[in-house]
């Protein structure tokens, strides 16, 4: 798996991870994975491109076409997905949200 971080210092995309780790070892295209998982050519050049996300659906494609368990695809993209939250709303949480008080 690609063991960089994004430019935000997190995980990077799913998306990246297949087009680099997936797909271009393996020699497939976008149009090839898009006819193979039976899904429009578009999801695939938006995932790749960082711009949608893995969902359940494509984790269970992705999972079948290359015999991985799909629970990976679904991680990556939770990963992911915090981290962004993190970097967008984290501080207005920490800030915002009270935690809870013990109970004696």
């Amino acid at each position: 798996m690609v063991k960089g971080k994004d430019k935000n210092g997190g995980p990077p995309h799913p998306g990246s991870i297949l087009l680099q780790e997936a797909m271009h070892p393996l020699g497939i295209s976008r149009n090839q994975l898009a006819r193979d998982l039976d899904v429009p050519v578009g999801r695939i050049s938006e995932i790749t491109n960082g711009k949608r996300g893995i969902t359940a659906d494509t984790a269970l494609r992705l999972g079948r076409y290359f015999g991985t368990n799909p629970d990976i695809w679904m991680r990556l993209q939770a990963e992911y997905d915090l981290h962004m939250a993190n970097i967008s709303a984290g501080a207005e949480i920490i800030e915002r949200v009270r935690k809870l008080k013990k109970i004696k």
